[in-house]
């Protein structure tokens, strides 16, 4: 079994055929077939279906091809860390919750790549692909938070995927909203002075449920209510029907634009998951590449400085 190997069947799952697989890896495809013959005769296990459509993992593909997603990484993160004079392509990719200062981050850590040759991905996406992703090690990392209310069952699912929490900041709750609202002026906040406008929230699909809500305190009762899937989206709700949602309070005016204002939500009573923490999460045991440490570095230095200055 080789590293080129274990290349070749990942590109192949992701592209779901021989045919574009052998021409990303620049190899022929009978040459690509014996590669993957060889190495299905060795482990002993069939690791795709062949068909008309094109190839599938067999379930025991599936798992192989996980685990061979992980050593790639490694030895990749291993090689940009270590190999002298490494050519290697940086690679590196991030699953997150709509987050601007989440994109803010990515932004920066790109600038200092400089003439490096690259590929890299962000994708703002529901929550449970953002474990999903970096589980399967489409993502090397994902930024999601945990309040009282999802903690439990979040941190269970993450220990039953081999991923680990690591925290960036505390936020408290903030109702985010266009600068024409009827509210913006507003010192703070509170549940039932919203009653009359539509609460947005990111839709989770169909395997959506309270605890992978991105909006914290999930469970009240909102009058009315709009799911969309996409940032921009969200932001022309606010703007055509006054809308609101919940959120940290860390806004990016440089890329959302100064048009939109967080307001302390003003909490009754003790309301459970009033506070979140923010972070990363990641595989246990692995060693994050130089990339996503600069990237984790530069979201970390942009939530400490905009606490600073808004605290």
């Amino acid at each position: 079994m080789t590293i080129q190997q274990l290349r070749y069947i990942t590109v192949i799952c992701e592209e779901g055929s021989l045919n574009k697989a052998s021409e990303l890896l620049y190899i022929s495809q009978p040459s690509l077939t014996s590669a993957v013959q060889e190495l299905e005769k060795e482990l002993g296990i069939t690791i795709f279906n062949r068909s008309g459509r094109g190839v599938t993992p067999t379930n025991d593909g599936l798992e192989f091809i996980r685990y061979a997603r992980e050593i790639i990484a490694q030895y990749d993160n291993l090689m940009e860390r270590y190999g002298k004079g490494s050519t290697l392509k940086k690679k590196f990719g991030i699953s997150t919750q709509h987050y601007s200062f989440a994109v803010k981050g990515f932004v920066e850590m790109v600038k200092q790549m400089g003439t490096d040759e690259y590929e890299f991905a962000i994708r703002e996406t529901r929550t449970r692909d953002i474990i999903d992703d970096v589980f399967s090690g489409k993502s090397e990392i994902g930024i999601l938070y945990l309040n009282d209310f999802n903690r439990k069952p979040l941190e269970k699912l993450l220990n039953s995927n081999r991923l680990k929490f690591t925290p960036l900041t505390e936020c408290r709750a903030y109702i985010y909203l266009w600068k024409g609202h009827p509210l913006a002026g507003n010192k703070t906040i509170r549940f039932e002075e919203l009653k009359d406008y539509p609460c947005l929230s990111f839709e989770q699909g169909d395997k959506g449920s309270f605890y992978y809500a991105e909006e914290i305190l999930s469970t009240s009762e909102y009058p009315k209510t709009i799911k969309a899937t996409d940032r921009a989206t969200m932001l022309n709700l606010m703007v055509g029907l006054d809308g609101y949602t919940l959120c940290s309070g860390v806004i990016s005016e440089e890329l959302n634009g100064s048009d939109f204002i967080a307001v302390p939500f003003e909490a009754e009573g003790d309301a459970v998951g009033s506070n979140m923490v923010i972070g990363y999460i990641s595989k246990k045991n692995m060693l994050l590449s130089n990339i996503a440490q600069l990237y984790i570095k530069e979201l970390d230095n942009y939530l400490r400085s905009y606490q600073e200055k808004h605290n």
